[in-house]
């Protein structure tokens, strides 16, 4: 197995000319009940290498960044344990499924944003949900491990051996490159303000989302949440959602559509409907973003924020804990009651 390391970031050009972002809306195929599910996943990366493909000859070579939705390749667990899943659904960093990403990436010229469940031979009996975004060089230019979620294990569960490996740069990573500085929001996680603050202050200035959640006509949680950070942080924020799962006894419409592109000022600049679909796609100008971030005004909101005070108020609540899983695996059991010691905590009695 392949430890990770984080990846040398290119170097961001000064006025990066505009290019075509797309969220691409992609099925999602299970693997929780597969007979095989390597040769599922092997299945799926292969679609999305025809998916990339045809995608890039529609919309032509300005086509420079892909966001797929999450775990794209395996769906997520359901009632599997936490070494079940390791060893059904997760991939190793080095492993054949990411270098055919790359592959990918590569042929097609395009930043490839992908979602997965990931190994790390320094916590053998845990997995994480990580993010990955290949260069057209073929290189994993960010490995971002999300550090929210309800029930997979995060770096903060294991926080002080992970920051003695990888250190806080590698927790919080934006890969500087030629089409501006890219970083990550997991899902739900676009409803938690700090991360996106926290890399935007980073210099983030496009938020790639993964997401798999319950589409509407109506303004979600989610999709309101998209629109608060685009415009708190003068960023980007491409959303990729499923286009449907299969696999599973959750109906299939459940994870589809919605798919979007929002720009600096929370306008949606794409949106996709229900089904596989390359129609969240759109233009994104990074000089135009620049400009808006170095003017003064109401509408800079990063330049305005209180760092200090709110370190200090922050660091008087007792809220979720770091650590917990540095023994090993453990139960779903196991992570409720941490949320509803954490509650308790905050709430009091």
């Amino acid at each position: 197995m392949t430890a990770f390391t984080p990846a040398a970031s290119a170097p961001a050009t000064s006025t990066p000319a505009a290019f075509t972002a797309l969220a691409l809306q992609l099925a999602t195929r299970a693997v929780n009940a597969a007979a095989d599910p390597r040769a599922e996943i092997a299945a799926a990366v292969a679609r999305i290498g025809e998916r990339v493909g045809g995608s890039k000859a529609w919309l032509g070579p300005e086509l420079r960044l892909v966001v797929l939705p999450e775990y794209a390749l395996t769906g997520f667990p359901i009632r599997e344990s936490l070494p079940e899943w390791r060893e059904r659904a997760a991939l190793d960093p080095g492993g054949p499924e990411y270098r055919a990403l790359a592959e990918i990436a590569a042929r097609h010229e395009v930043f490839l944003c992908v979602n997965a469940y990931e190994r790390d031979e320094h916590f053998p009996e845990l997995y994480f949900q990580a993010s990955v975004i290949l260069s057209p060089a073929g290189e994993a230019v960010l490995r971002y491990r999300r550090l929210h979620s309800l029930f997979t294990p995060t770096p903060y569960d294991v926080w002080e051996r992970y920051l003695e490996l990888y250190g806080m740069d590698a927790v919080l990573p934006v890969a500087r490159t030629e089409i501006g500085a890219l970083a990550v929001l997991a899902s739900e996680e676009v409803q938690v303000p700090e991360l996106a603050r926290a890399l935007a202050l980073r210099g983030a200035e496009v938020f790639c989302n993964p997401t798999s959640e319950a589409s509407s006509p109506d303004l979600t949680p989610k999709a309101i949440a998209r629109r608060a950070r685009a415009t708190e942080n003068l960023a980007y924020v491409v959303a990729a959602n499923t286009g449907g799962l299969s696999g599973t006894a959750i109906p299939g419409g459940s994870t589809d559509g919605g798919s979007e592109l929002v720009d600096h000022q929370g306008r949606t600049l794409a949106r996709a409907g229900a089904g596989e679909s390359l129609v969240a796609a759109a233009e994104l100008d990074l000089a135009a973003l620049r400009r808006a971030r170095r003017r003064p005004g109401l509408a800079n909101l990063p330049s305005r924020v209180k760092t200090g005070l709110w370190a200090g108020e922050y660091a008087r609540h007792d809220g979720e804990r770091p650590g917990g899983l540095e023994a090993g695996a453990r139960g779903r059991a196991w992570f409720r009651e941490r949320q509803a010691e954490t509650i308790a905590r905050l709430l009091g009695p």
